[in-house]
């Protein structure tokens, strides 16, 4: 049975997108604990990230790192703090979360954003990373 994160990777639910390349994807967590948590997944179904390849885990966190210096320059912040629980959901994934102070890793604190603060986030991190892309 497919993960919600690969429904998101196939279009078959909806997601506030940050940015994609042919293996790994990005967008904002539907449950977040700071505006701008993302997540960051392989498109490849794979539930556990230290059973990806060597190479898809390096590519990973590449991947990861050019999200985060977008989000940073987007979301008032400290810095970005990084995250790989991996009991959530049985699909291998970064979390990404702006950070001010230790209690915004919690998460069993959640915030409540509406459908226009997500969306007009995401914009904002999706042009940032849209314009280091150029550079």
């Amino acid at each position: 049975m497919a993960s919600i994160f690969s429904k998101i990777v196939a279009r078959e639910i909806p997601a506030y997108i940050l940015a994609e390349n042919e293996h790994f994807i990005a967008f904002l967590d539907a449950f977040p604990t700071t505006k701008g948590h993302t997540l960051v997944i392989p498109k490849k179904e794979i539930d556990y990230i230290f059973d990806l390849e060597d190479e898809s885990y390096l590519e990973l966190m590449a991947f990861s790192k050019k999200v985060a210096l977008a989000i940073e320059k987007v979301i008032p912040c400290k810095r970005i703090g990084i995250a790989v629980v991996g009991l959530e959901v049985p699909h291998a994934h970064v979390h990404l979360i702006p950070l001010n102070q230790m209690s915004d890793m919690d998460f069993s604190k959640k915030i409540s954003l509406t459908p226009e603060e997500f969306s007009e986030i995401a914009d904002a991190i999706r042009s940032e990373y849209e314009a280091s892309l150029k550079n």
